[in-house]
């Protein structure tokens, strides 16, 4: 009596384009490049608080009615808030692809983990980024509709504004999701450059000592707004 042998077969690795880890790392450079892009020209136009609540609110308005009448109301703004969602959900899918990816290949933890050339901000990436992501939750529904806004929807942006940062609770947590931004900018910069191949050995003190200084310096200009009103000198 002859007895068929079955062999379980493996699952077949995925070799499309869209699950090459070189691929998703792309995607992550290049989605964190256009929201870095976003947050520089938002930090700008944060600073026209200190020009007076009538240039804030006028700069706000400007936003919402570029291209007016030959283009919608809103038009530029709701281009802006698509490309910026599109470019986090990018993001957060290559992050979270490759995690899983890593995951897979490496079904049983090392014994011992390696901590050589692993900054506190490349160990808590994914976290950061949860906290970041929440931030900017909270950061449009308080800001941009006004939902959780202490001055409530029918305020002016300014008024928005001052009211948020007046309150310390909201203050303490804008500047922790500041500090985590930072510190997921410097890293991701970082590695956003060794993906696309402009670092080697020669370059990676410049380019780290770079990434370093735009982060602090791109969230020290955020952190301006909040500790002016803090010191009374936007009201």
């Amino acid at each position: 009596m002859a007895t068929a042998t079955q062999t379980a077969q493996r699952r077949a690795a995925k070799t499309g384009r869209g699950s090459s880890s070189v691929f998703k790392k792309a995607v992550m450079a290049i989605s964190g490049i256009l929201m870095v892009l976003f947050l520089v020209a938002h930090a700008i136009g944060n600073l026209h608080v200190f020009q007076g609540a009538e240039s804030f609110n006028e700069y706000s308005e400007w936003l919402r009615e570029f291209g007016e009448p030959a283009l919608p109301h809103r038009t530029l703004l709701t281009l802006i808030e698509i490309g910026l969602l599109v470019s986090v959900v990018a993001h957060m899918w290559s992050a979270f692809s490759l995690w899983r990816q890593a995951k897979r290949a490496r079904p049983v933890a090392y014994v011992t983990k390696k901590r050589v050339q692993q900054s506190y901000a490349s160990r808590t990436l994914r976290w950061g980024g949860v906290i970041i992501l929440l931030f900017i939750i909270w950061h449009l529904l308080d800001m941009t509709f006004g939902a959780v806004n202490p001055d409530g929807t029918d305020s002016t942006p300014y008024d928005r504004l001052v009211a948020s940062f007046e309150n310390p609770f909201i203050t303490a947590f804008y500047v922790l999701a500041l500090v985590l931004l930072g510190m997921h900018l410097r890293h991701g910069i970082f590695s956003a450059a060794q993906t696309l191949g402009q670092t080697n050995k020669r370059r990676e003190r410049l380019l780290n000592i770079t990434a370093t200084t735009f982060a602090t310096g791109l969230i020290a200009l955020y952190l301006v707004t909040p500790v002016a009103v803090a010191l009374d000198f936007v009201n």
